[in-house]
């Protein structure tokens, strides 16, 4: 495409050169231009783009979009913007054909249940027979087509690309996890939601946002500029938890018709005579669009409220209430989230990617409700993030849990007996017995909470511990299978240290 083609959507846009000049990629990162690339200086957290207008231009960059003229290339066309992210969105997506502008798409933003909700619409959304991709924390998938994910929302000249790739694999839908921090740095600019969904917000990511207000505001930009009604899109819809505190908040503001949803209170989607147990959740599921009964293998409050929102979501698309039910009801597995490690032990081993004090919480307030025995629970907390959810993991863990194994996750460039100890301050209030390495060879003989830093040696600990009836939770990493030390990624899982642990202890 030429330059002049892809500033077609950027009228408030300042030309200067040669706009004739084709264009064959783009990006925002100056090594990774090449001949031809259209380069964005963006001003980012850590960098101003600006500075590597130089590096880009060595490279062979064919032109550049800046903010800032006095930065421009001589003997180059470059274009100055208001907003560089803004504009790098919209470009990106006319640069890869704009599919979702012409295919479903549906967003799910909140701190937990992200996840396992784009699983559960994918799955829905197949039964109503549209073939969906996913894109979210583990890949950007569908069918055998997989694009490894380098973050939770990447960045749109990444975003726009996975969608051409998935669309041209044969996608007809796409359901998409929307982090924060793609809200904030206008990542998703350019894409064509049809429904956006809130599922929750509590503390994590302060180290970025500063404050639970500035966190809601980010969160907020999804349901009032990016779903207004569109000429692609004029029947767009925000799905909204109210059983969450900011439900109420994130629904007054939107700028698009709200369904709601919620386990408590009057909602437009709601379960009524639901149970319970090891094997699962039953319930009614009550929706404007009328009431099916239905069977989730899916454990817990938590979980039945991710099903809720991806009902919600179905009814906001209109597909009808025999496909919803059959993919709440034959979704498939997600990984890392409540994963269970096989084993002969007798023990019921779990692997989750709960790394809040909320998410922990939920998923111990579940095994509390089916545990027929003893709760050993290990966890860590992630070095260079947010340290204020540090004593409350702390607190959420040794509270619930027999026995809390606080351990490394990934520590990054802080120190991790620090982390552990800034744990430890929410534990100590509770007056536990903290258990030293030697006192545990065979068993624990009471409530209470060891510290131990190499989380190879803790996963061995908890295993060896174990007895036939208990179960152990692995919370934090889930589906990661990479532990980061320093600045380097070394390879690890905890499904397969949990599996490789109950191997070596058996008999």
């Amino acid at each position: 495409m030429t330059l002049r083609e892809l500033l077609d959507k950027l009228p408030d846009s300042e030309i200067h050169g040669d706009t004739t000049v084709s264009i064959s990629s783009l990006t925002c990162d100056s090594r990774a231009v090449v001949p031809g690339a259209l380069f964005f200086a963006l001003r980012g957290v850590q960098a101003d783009g600006h500075r590597y207008i130089e590096q880009a231009v060595a490279n062979g960059a064919a032109a550049i979009l800046l903010e800032d003229p006095a930065a421009a290339p001589d003997g180059l066309p470059w274009i100055k913007v208001a907003d560089g992210r803004a504009a790098m969105g919209s470009i990106s997506a006319l640069f890869n054909g704009d599919p979702t502008a012409v295919k479903p798409l549906i967003g799910i933003t909140g701190t937990n249940g992200k996840t396992t909700t784009t699983y559960l619409i994918e799955a829905i959304l197949e039964a109503a027979g549209q073939r969906a991709a996913v894109l979210g924390t583990i890949s950007y998938r569908f069918g055998t087509t997989c694009i490894q994910a380098s973050h939770t929302t990447p960045e749109s000249t990444e975003l726009q690309r996975a969608f051409r790739q998935l669309a041209e694999a044969g996608a007809e839908a796409f359901v998409m996890e929307v982090s924060s921090h793609a809200l904030e740095q206008k990542r998703v600019d350019g894409c064509h939601f049809d429904v956006g969904i809130f599922s929750n917000l509590t503390r994590d990511h302060l180290d970025y946002h500063g404050t639970m207000e500035r966190y809601l505001d980010s969160k907020c930009r999804f349901f009032t500029e990016l779903l207004r009604p569109s000429p692609e899109k004029p029947r767009r819809r925000a799905v909204v938890n109210m059983d969450d505190p900011y439900g109420e908040e994130v629904a007054r503001r939107a700028c698009c018709p709200v369904i709601t949803y919620g386990i408590n209170g009057h909602c437009d989607v709601q379960p009524t005579a639901v149970r319970s147990s090891v094997n699962g959740i039953t319930a009614t599921m009550v929706t404007p669009a009328g009431h099916f009964e239905f069977n989730s293998r899916l454990l817990g409050r938590f979980n039945l409220s991710n099903i809720l929102a991806a009902v919600a979501a179905g009814v906001a698309l209109g597909l009808p209430l025999p496909a919803i039910k059959y993919g709440i009801e034959n979704h498939s597995t997600v990984p890392g989230r409540m994963e269970r490690v096989a084993n002969r032990s007798g023990v019921t081993c779990l692997v989750d990617y709960a790394h809040t004090g909320d998410a922990l919480e939920n998923v111990l307030a579940t095994l509390k409700e089916i545990a027929t025995g003893r709760i050993i629970t290990l966890f860590g907390c992630g070095g260079d993030r947010d340290n204020g959810k540090r004593p409350i993991m702390g607190k959420v863990a040794a509270s619930m849990s027999d026995l809390a194994i606080v351990t490394s996750d990934n520590p990054r460039t802080e120190d991790p007996l620090s982390i552990l100890q800034q744990i430890k301050t929410g534990i100590t209030p509770l007056a536990l017995h903290e258990y030293r390495f030697e006192e545990l060879q065979e068993d624990f003989p009471g409530k209470g909470v060891i510290l131990l830093e190499n989380r190879h040696e803790a996963i061995r600990l908890a295993i060896r511990l174990a007895r036939p009836g208990d179960i152990v939770l692995l919370a934090g990493k889930g589906h990661e299978d990479y532990q980061i030390i320093g600045t380097t990624k070394h390879h690890f899982d905890d499904r397969e240290e949990a599996l490789t642990a109950f191997t070596e202890n058996e008999p």
